[in-house]
């Protein structure tokens, strides 16, 4: 018999169907926008009016990131360590996650003070799915950051020796495996991922999410959920975890269009779901 979701509590089901809707929403395309940009003057303004408002945008975002980096670092340790256990328990305890087979999933850094995923990654790897096609392992794609313009791969890997620490002492895979052939990338596979584990550092429950500025995690997720659409694949679930004060009251987290909403978040306290797709996987 399924195990239920431990759900923390409930959202609104269309609140990011709504999110999506808003921020993916193309200009406008009627007379009164068309006569406005024919006229070079109120066109300039229009321009330095948008820039200013994304200026804005990115202002606030560095403010909030300030405001949550310092509440993480005098987070106490006991209490991190309480809530690194709850998180990846209720992970490893959910069918959604029991019955995936592949999955891409950040490595933690204690550094940075994300949310630990050690547990989660060592049960993954102790059976790993080489074929992406056995009846209990999963096959699993980490991070590897090439360079500062946001590419960002995701590559196989089946042992903890397969990662090495980069120039920030950050752990990601080796480029190429033991017997020097290059990784297997994501973007390349066969079969869809069916969940990918976020970081961040806030979340709120319409499902935006505020990552560190880079920009890795949204370009990579946009990418896939294209080839996702171009194959015709299920999109997959998109799932942060969260310490506790992390999340925040909703509209809070500001946003732009290349910002790209998660489907659940895993907090202490359990499962939130957020998209249709978070819904109906606990049902």
């Amino acid at each position: 018999m399924a195990i239920p979701c431990k759900i923390a509590f409930a959202a609104a089901p269309n609140a990011l169907s709504l999110y999506r809707s808003l921020i993916l929403r193309p200009p406008p395309s009627s007379v009164a926008f068309r006569s406005i940009t024919i006229m070079d003057n109120r066109q300039s303004h229009t321009t330095a009016a948008a820039g200013t408002d994304i200026d804005a945008i990115f202002t606030q975002k560095r403010a909030l990131r300030s405001r949550v980096k310092k509440e993480l670092k005098n987070m106490d340790p006991t209490l991190r360590s309480y809530e690194d256990n709850a998180i990846q328990n209720v992970i490893l305890e959910a069918p959604w996650f029991k019955t995936c087979k592949r999955l891409c999933a950040y490595i933690s850094c204690s550094a940075l003070r994300e949310v630990d995923t050690s547990n989660i990654l060592s049960e993954v790897l102790q059976n790993p799915a080489t074929d992406g096609h056995s009846l209990t392992g999963k096959k699993l794609y980490v991070p590897r950051v090439e360079d500062r313009n946001r590419n960002m791969r995701m590559v196989n890997i089946s042992s903890v020796h397969d990662m090495i620490a980069n120039s920030m002492n950050i752990l990601e895979p080796a480029p190429v495996d033991a017997d020097g052939n290059d990784r297997e990338d994501v973007m390349q596979a066969n079969d869809p991922v069916d969940v990918v584990l976020l970081p961040g550092l806030a979340f709120d429950k319409s499902g935006r999410r505020l990552g560190r500025g880079g920009g890795y995690y949204d370009t990579f997720l946009m990418n896939y959920q294209e080839l996702a659409k171009e194959r015709k694949w299920k999109q997959p679930l998109l799932v942060a975890l969260s310490y506790s004060v992390q999340i925040m009251d909703d509209g809070v987290i500001p946003v732009t269009p290349t910002d790209v909403p998660v489907d659940a978040l895993v907090t202490p306290s359990g499962l939130i779901p957020i998209s249709t797709a978070a819904m109906e996987m606990c049902h």
